[in-house]
């Protein structure tokens, strides 16, 4: 009809969607977006917020790779917090609470200000595929609109089963319907489809509940935000609260624990073990009498309320009888119930590194697809999805990150090499080199790749370096620093820190764990002018830097030794089969996933280190 050739179709405007879209097209690409509904662009479905333990570290690095989900949310945050603040800053995690209804604006807003990102408002049920390379798709309304790629990032909504109790209808979300036909087609195409849950809590009408009986938990008093490029402006900040459950909420919950479809079998999918339903908690952890729940404003000019923690699919009346028993809650009215959702996913051990499929040519997979869960995941997903879907299609060298480089880079190494049996949900824990996928350094590590591909400008690449400069320069000064004894052993003794008896470097001082750099620049009047004139957080940096240079130099020397096994690469076509000294799970594992190299090889699930060794035997001969 009247549609070009594109470069890129992305199938899903979700946030791994609306991502891979904005990533292709500011490469190059010519993009077609498509989507049920265009007012839903990059809603979020779930809790209004962005960020948190690791989660806070990868929207970082999707902002320091030209990404758009940081600087939305700076845009349209209503609370920023800094987790873990009491930990070391390996551990430091940003999170903030949105306006929902700004965040879909904004990023359509976006999108439409990017050129190159056509939009159509169509269901696509399924792909146009000839000798297993996909060269389009074929819509709801009749379309086959061509292209050289596509990017399926469909979310919840493949084959989507909405249950509230004992009901139970399609959908890919509340008010929205769910997709038929791709994962019909998938599978006979010779891919393997799995089911998983997830869920959603009541929203509570704000007006109807009683603050003054609640923890209030504000904001912090300095605002970071996430975007490198970009400072936030929140000159005001909206309150969470924190509510506790009780034995009695427990109790009343249990009398619809019969028509759970949890419970009864009717859900077949498997459910995040890290963000359970309120039922699962209340059975898992039978012996607590009470669970912590946030209540999350949804907006700036809002009185919806997220009740975190409060996830359910029990009978509606189950839930608000339960609810008005929770201490502040009494004469709560709700806006919507809880409810739990089934969706199909693609087991991710059928991706290559670039989240491209094996299977069929030009094919990405981006987001809950892949069995992840998570508005940030599925962002880093799709961006990363974009950028390759465009390097394949201009014959460009596949761009992919390494575990050392990214928590990103660990997300996707995670995914293709161990699969998933149950939602994936990054944690920190997850990364072996925490201390060097700090949220603080992602532009460090990442934003001249970005330049290199073209998806960085200029102006963010002098910026990157600017502030470069600016922490050498620090690090320069306290290096050739010093201070006699009389100067600084006030600060010391304040501090509980030992007195000095001789002059010492002003960086030999801050790698004194009772000291902190801003105390030590403050003691004269040439360090009060560098805090009056220099960033918050190039002293930051220039802090951790300083601070923490043993353990950086070694995580490094670490991640070197063990990239080495990166660089052994092993052959697509590679008979596991015949090396017989291999144990019989290895050739199973090896023939099924294909890894690219031996280091990804090492990673996957049952194979052992004397597997590996006898990989390198057979190589090395």
């Amino acid at each position: 009809m009247y549609f070009e050739k594109y470069d890129v179709i992305v199938v899903g405007a979700g946030h791994a969607g609306s991502e891979a879209a904005a990533a292709a097209a500011n490469m190059g690409s010519r993009v077609l977006l498509v989507t049920m509904n265009l007012q839903t662009i990059a809603q979020m479905s779930c809790n209004p917020a962005m960020g948190g333990i690791a989660k806070g570290q990868i929207v970082r690095e999707i902002d320091a790779l030209g990404g758009y989900s940081g600087l939305i949310t700076d845009r349209t945050m209503i609370q920023f917090r800094m987790l873990n603040k009491s930990k070391g800053p390996a551990m430091w995690s940003p999170r903030a609470q949105s306006d929902r209804m700004l965040f879909s604006m904004e990023w359509r807003k976006m999108l439409e200000k990017t050129r190159n990102v056509d939009f159509w408002q169509d269901t696509v049920v399924g792909l146009l595929v000839k000798d297993n390379v996909v060269y389009g798709v074929r819509t709801g309304m009749g379309m086959n609109i061509e292209s050289k790629s596509v990017i399926l990032t469909n979310g919840t909504f493949l084959n989507g089963k909405i249950h509230i109790g004992e009901k139970s209808f399609g959908g890919g979300r509340m008010g929205d319907k769910a997709s038929y036909g791709i994962t019909e087609q998938l599978v006979e195409l010779g891919f393997i489809a799995h089911r998983m849950k997830t869920g959603t809590p009541v929203r509570v009408d704000g007006r109807t509940i009683d603050f003054s009986r609640l923890t209030e938990q504000k904001g912090d008093t300095e605002v970071r935000g996430f975007s490198y490029f970009e400072k936030p402006h929140l000159q005001q900040q909206r309150s969470c609260w924190i509510a506790y459950t009780s034995r009695n909420v427990h109790d009343i919950l249990r009398t619809g624990f019969h028509l759970s479809p949890m419970f009864s079998g009717r859900i077949e999918g498997i459910g995040p073990r890290y963000c359970p339903s309120i039922e699962d908690k209340i059975d898992r952890f039978s012996g607590k009498d009470s669970h912590q729940l946030f209540v999350e404003p949804e907006g700036w000019n809002t009185v919806e309320y997220y009740i975190n923690g409060f996830s359910s699919s029990l009978p509606d009346d189950i839930q608000v009888k339960a609810l008005r028993r929770i201490e502040g809650f009494e004469n709560a009215k709700i806006f919507r119930p809880g409810y739990a959702i089934e969706y199909d996913y693609f087991a991710p051990e059928q991706l290559n590194p670039t989240l491209e499929t094996k299977r069929i040519r030009n094919l990405f997979f981006a987001g809950q697809i892949n069995g992840t869960t998570g508005y940030e995941e599925a962002a880093a997903q799709g961006l990363m999805a974009g950028i390759n879907a465009h390097q394949k299609t201009h014959d460009l060298e596949p761009f992919v990150l390494n575990r050392s480089e990214a928590y990103i880079g660990v997300l996707i190494d995670d995914l293709i090499t161990k699969g998933v049996d149950e939602p994936y949900r990054m944690f920190t824990s997850r990364a072996e080199y925490r201390i060097l996928l700090r949220q603080d350094n992602a532009d460090a590590r990442l934003t001249e790749k970005s330049y290199r591909l073209g998806l960085a400008t200029e102006e963010r690449l002098q910026q990157f370096k600017s502030k470069q400069k600016e922490i050498h320069k620090l690090v320069d000064y306290l290096n050739s620093k010093s201070v006699r004894p009389d100067q600084i052993n006030s600060l010391l003794e304040k501090s509980e820190s030992s007195l000095i008896n001789f002059r010492q470097k002003l960086s030999a001082l801050l790698l004194r764990p009772q000291l902190n750099l801003v105390d030590l620049l403050s003691y004269d009047e040439e360090g009060r002018k560098i805090l009056s004139t220099v960033d918050v957080e190039i002293i930051e940096a220039t802090e951790i830097m300083v601070k923490y240079e043993r353990y950086i130099e070694k995580e490094k020397e670490l991640a070197d030794k063990l990239h080495r096994l990166e660089d052994v690469k092993l052959k697509p076509d590679f008979d596991y089969h015949a090396l017989k000294s291999l144990s019989y799970e290895a050739r199973e594992k090896l023939s099924r996933i294909r890894p690219e190299n031996l280091g990804q090889a090492s990673r996957i699930s049952g194979i052992s280190p004397a597997d590996i060794s006898v990989l390198a035997v057979f190589l090395d001969r």
